[in-house]
């Protein structure tokens, strides 16, 4: 029976001095890494100056075409991500104020996102590799459920978001394997569909009363002399639920409500999301009436 006692504590000892070196090893690469992400790009950076800085979901990383403000005079980068909640662009916005960047202005993209009130596991799990180097993503995820598990056990938050952040995700970090989401100063711009779904089911969904992330977002603009300008984007024709719309408007009436300036299908990729031409239509219009006075 000793023996077997100093077995398996030698098993034990000797798999959490390996997951200690391994979550050394892992962050170390993502300490590194400049070239694949928008959230690894924006922790990794040194001071920046912007003109204006997109945040949002898909719904900002296809709609708002940087190219376009470039053209006018305005440096412009899109760090809008797919899947992405308004927990990680408030985190975004925060981690660029501590890296003391120089923002003029900030778009929001805060229409269908303000009716979530939890992160995006997928995407906020990319926060995690920088966890114990940023006082500011340790308090973000302070209040989650398993941050304990993610912040005091080593290599766990690898193991439990391999997908993300794990073994496949630090080769390419290491080999330097770029990704396109840098690219077209962070804008992808989707196709025309021919199969594209063109309706969509919104009559259940309700903005909440209070969007804590939204909420950061405002007083990190305040406080930092940020000009915040949050806005709805555009959904196809065939939508049940539109009032959806009205209701955000109601409950935040400081949001600009732009969900019809598009709405023929031809301009879209899926019904919530335009295609190349729609988002030049729409930036077009963005442009136009915010920073041509």
């Amino acid at each position: 029976m000793k023996r077997f006692l100093i077995y398996t504590g030698k098993i034990f000892l000797i798999t959490i001095v390996l997951a200690i070196v391994l979550d050394g090893i892992y962050t170390a690469i993502f300490m590194r890494s400049r070239d694949r992400g928008k959230i690894e790009t924006v922790f990794n950076s040194s001071t920046e100056n912007y003109d204006v800085v997109i945040l949002g979901s898909s719904r900002a990383n296809n709609h708002f075409i940087p190219q376009m403000f470039q053209d006018k005079g305005l440096k412009t980068f899109n760090y809008g991500i797919s899947a992405a909640h308004l927990f990680e662009a408030s985190l975004m916005l925060k981690l660029m104020v501590e890296r003391k960047w120089k923002i003029k202005n900030v778009i929001v993209e805060a229409d269908l996102n303000l009716a979530v009130g939890h992160r995006s596991e997928p995407i906020s799990s990319k926060f995690l590799p920088y966890i114990h180097n940023s006082d500011v993503i340790r308090d973000h995820f302070k209040e989650e459920k398993n941050f304990n598990e993610m912040y005091y056990l080593p290599f766990y938050r690898y193991i439990k978001y391999d997908s993300k952040i794990g073994f496949r995700e630090v080769f390419f970090t290491l080999i330097h394997k770029k990704t396109n989401a840098l690219e077209n100063l962070g804008f992808y711009p989707l196709p025309k569909h021919k199969n594209g779904n063109m309706r969509n089911n919104i009559v259940n969904l309700n903005p909440l009363p209070h969007n804590k992330s939204y909420e950061e977002i405002k007083n990190i603009c305040k406080a930092n002399n940020i000009n915040l300008i949050t806005v709805m984007t555009p959904m196809c024709e065939n939508v049940k639920g539109m009032n959806y719309f009205d209701k955000v408007k109601k409950a935040y009436p400081e949001i600009h409500n732009y969900e019809n300036v598009v709405t023929e299908d031809k301009y879209f990729s899926s019904c919530g999301h335009m295609n190349d031409v729609g988002a030049k239509i729409f930036t077009a219009r963005i442009i136009k009436d915010f920073f041509n006075k």
